[in-house]
């Protein structure tokens, strides 16, 4: 990539705050006050159900790609150059992520079982009920994967590299989504942002390694769907309604993460370090040309 003019770089910090500004300050808080109308009227209530959700992660991806939409206009690129290339949607990349996220949720779960962090007594769910709930958290989860990716590490992720280069923009961005995490969210501890600082940072890398986001996508629904649908952790403090296993965390808060689940369990970091090399692996980084 040839060396980008210093104006074109401050050019691209600014859109990028510009754009964050937007969806954090302006849009998104007006759009919260018709999401919660319509859960309202929906009669949706408060807990973590698919439903909810479903209409709260619609939101992010409706405001996250409108946005980009109309920043591409005014660079002149399509809304889909930011990440999430239409020609690659929920293509190859998108189920080998997913893949690699159940594995991953579920090598949590074994360890937490193995050290007495999770106990599991059958199936909550059985016949129709399953498979509706089943479906129910796939969409949700799918509108998860893509809305926080595009919220998050789309439209600013490509734009923030050109100015303060690609590994910088991962670091600003990973701070972000803990924070948005840390100060939203019921609960949360220091163990909990080190994985959504490091799980952001993994998204990151995927985008550097494969080219696109839909890898971390494909990764993201699939982690978020066995936690929530699958094993059923606990997450900020609230049990998600409709879930596969039967299960009860007896165990202390440093293996199966307490009230905030799985991702502030401890044994998640191992397979932090698992996965990241599994991407190096899988996507070597192109050779650099001999001057």
């Amino acid at each position: 990539m040839k060396p980008i003019p210093l104006d074109g770089r401050a050019r691209a910090v600014w859109n990028a705050i510009l754009f964050w500004l937007l969806a954090e300050w302006a849009i998104g808080p007006q759009v919260d006050k018709g999401v919660a109308a319509l859960g309202k009227a929906w009669h949706l209530g408060n807990g973590l159900t698919s439903a909810n959700i479903a209409l709260g992660e619609f939101e992010s991806l409706v405001i996250a790609l409108g946005l980009t939409a109309i920043f591409g206009y005014f660079e002149g690129r399509r809304f889909d150059s930011y990440g999430l290339p239409i020609a690659q949607a929920f293509g190859r990349r998108f189920w080998e992520g997913l893949g690699v996220g159940v594995v991953w949720a579920g090598l949590v779960a074994l360890l937490m079982i193995a050290l007495g962090g999770m106990r599991l007594a059958g199936f909550a769910l059985q016949g129709p009920a399953l498979l509706w709930s089943a479906l129910a958290w796939f969409g949700a989860n799918v509108l998860v994967g893509v809305g926080e990716e595009a919220w998050f590490r789309g439209y600013l992720l490509q734009t923030l590299r050109k100015g303060i280069g690609f590994w910088s923009a991962a670091i600003v961005l990973s701070l972000w989504f803990t924070a948005e995490h840390y100060f939203f969210k019921t609960g949360e501890n220091v163990w909990d942002c080190i994985s959504l600082f490091a799980f952001g940072m993994l998204i990151c890398f995927t985008v550097l390694r494969t080219g696109s986001l839909w890898f971390g996508v494909g990764l993201h629904v699939a982690f978020d769907y066995m936690q929530l649908f699958v094993i059923g952790t606990r997450n900020g403090a609230q049990v998600p309604v409709g879930h596969l296993l039967n299960v009860s965390f007896p165990g202390p808060a440093w293996i199966n993460g307490g009230v905030l689940g799985t991702e502030a369990s401890v044994l998640m970091y191992p397979l932090f370090v698992l996965v990241f090399a599994y991407v190096a692996w899988r996507f070597p980084a192109p050779k650099q040309k001999a001057a």
